[in-house]
């Protein structure tokens, strides 16, 4: 798929690294800073009554590092700072859990789009490494990938659709 007609059902986002800068395992809202022009074409894709989501893995609480309760402090100030969102999908387990919803595994979008009521050929997922565009393939939404510091040469070289940032990123498909 090289573009979606229209604008998207939905629009999906990885939170740490994407939406907001990473701090691995965060579980304080104080930390919590967003990524430059994240609000504003999160704002932009409001009005045009796109839903938002965000799918996030978040294998702290199954580490025991982080609690439900901390992630949803985090995920609150996300939404204090960014504005709400349509729905969360969070996937609390570790890498070797294997579970379905863990990305690149399909299960966390494909709750989205179902919580959203869309369809995932659809919907759009931006992410910042190559789990996230894994994820979206499986569960046929369409990919882009806002490479980040962490962000694996390979990885970039490997994504099908590639922005230098949000505004981009919508614009790949837009």
């Amino acid at each position: 798929m090289d573009h979606i007609e229209g604008l998207p059902d939905a629009v999906l986002f990885d939170r740490d690294g994407t939406l907001i800068r990473d701090v691995p395992y965060n579980g304080d809202p104080a930390l919590v800073e967003p990524v430059p022009g994240a609000r504003e074409v999160l704002d932009e894709l409001r009005s045009q009554g796109v839903p938002l989501g965000v799918v996030s893995n978040q294998s702290g609480i199954g580490r025991g590092t982080l609690t439900h309760e901390r992630v949803a402090a985090v995920n609150a100030r996300v939404e204090r700072l960014l504005g709400r969102f349509d729905t969360w999908q969070i996937c609390p387990h570790r890498p070797e859990d294997h579970c379905p919803c863990r990305k690149p595994k399909p299960g966390l979008v494909l709750a989205a789009c179902a919580a959203l009521g869309v369809r995932p050929e659809r919907t759009l997922l931006v992410g910042d490494i190559e789990a996230d565009v894994e994820a979206a393939r499986s569960a046929g939404a369409f990919p882009v990938l806002v490479p980040t510091e962490v962000t694996l040469v390979e990885e970039v070289r490997r994504a099908p659709h590639v922005a230098s940032d949000l505004r981009s990123a919508l614009a790949v498909v837009l």
